[in-house]
């Protein structure tokens, strides 16, 4: 009750101060750069040497993709039908198909599914969700923006990015026994900044314009964001077999809000960014209540 205490307040806390306090300029900005280069990695290097292997594990990072290219497939056979421009199915394909795993995800999951559920989202994130940014994400700006699609450019990024290496750093140190108690209790420290830190940013950057002509779009873009893809994603675990926490785990992080980088990607090349921000910001609203009552579905996690 008291980590969900904190996600509250944390996001409260950031949406008074942009509407109030007047923060300095650039200030979420500077949040997220700790948040994605210090706490994260942080954090994976913390908890990934403590994982137990589980033949289950690869439904995290395939339940990411369900979503990111179920989004895909969805849009754009719905958008030509529905008379949408371009920039929305690619909007809708990308808010619709990326999930807050990281910055909310966090946050949440180990609220409601404690230290190891921690540790399963860190999986489902950094082997799912951010290769599907990575790679998906600037796939689905080739086709409905334009842009030139480079792998090597894309494949530069994954490795590069700080938590990816962490998470192959934690995997090192998993097999070779696990860290000191000093570097554990470092990590530790460093990681815990992330769940304040990252939620204040996403309360700072909060934003809600919502527009009659945008709500059919956002209907459908929410409706397979929080509701079609977290059932299809435990059809499809409870399918193959997969239960316990690894199948919450997965379930509840495809059910996360929208990711704050897809709306920003959508920004950048010009897909229907009004769209995108909206969906964003009720996606975090609707959140805080979907995600406890799927996560109360799927029963309580072991003590």
């Amino acid at each position: 009750m008291s980590a969900l205490l904190l996600l509250f307040l944390c996001l409260a806390l950031g949406a008074a101060v942009s509407r109030w306090a007047r923060p300095p300029a650039g200030l979420a900005q500077h949040l997220n750069w700790w948040v994605l280069n210090i706490a994260l990695p942080a954090l994976v290097l913390d908890l990934v040497p403590r994982l137990r292997f589980d033949p289950q594990l690869w439904f995290l990072p395939v339940a990411m993709w369900l979503l990111f290219l179920g989004a895909w497939a969805l849009f754009a056979a719905l958008g030509p039908r529905l008379g949408w421009t371009r920039g929305r199915i690619g909007a809708l394909i990308l808010v619709g198909g990326l999930g807050n795993t990281s910055f909310m995800g966090y946050p949440m999951i180990e609220a409601l599914r404690g230290k190891e559920g921690l540790g399963l989202a860190v999986i489902a994130d950094q082997a799912g969700c951010f290769v599907a940014l990575a790679v998906g994400g600037v796939a689905v700006t080739a086709v409905y923006a334009g842009r030139v699609l480079m792998p090597l450019e894309v494949l530069r990024r994954i490795l590069l990015f700080p938590s990816f290496l962490a998470l192959l750093g934690g995997l090192l140190a998993g097999a070779l026994g696990g860290w000191p108690e000093p570097a554990h209790y470092v990590l530790e420290r460093l990681g815990a900044t992330l769940t304040p830190l990252a939620l204040f940013s996403v309360g700072l950057q909060f934003k809600l314009h919502l527009g009659r002509s945008q709500l059919p779009a956002l209907g459908l873009g929410l409706g397979w964001k929080m509701l079609a893809a977290p059932l299809l994603a435990y059809a499809l675990g409870v399918g193959c077999g997969v239960g316990g926490q690894v199948l919450a785990v997965g379930v509840l992080q495809t059910a996360m809000a929208p990711m704050i980088s897809a709306a920003i990607l959508a920004d950048q090349y010009g897909l229907e960014p009004p769209l995108a921000n909206t969906v964003l910001g009720a996606g975090i609203v609707l959140s805080l209540l979907t995600v406890p009552l799927a996560n109360a579905l799927l029963g309580a996690a072991p003590i």
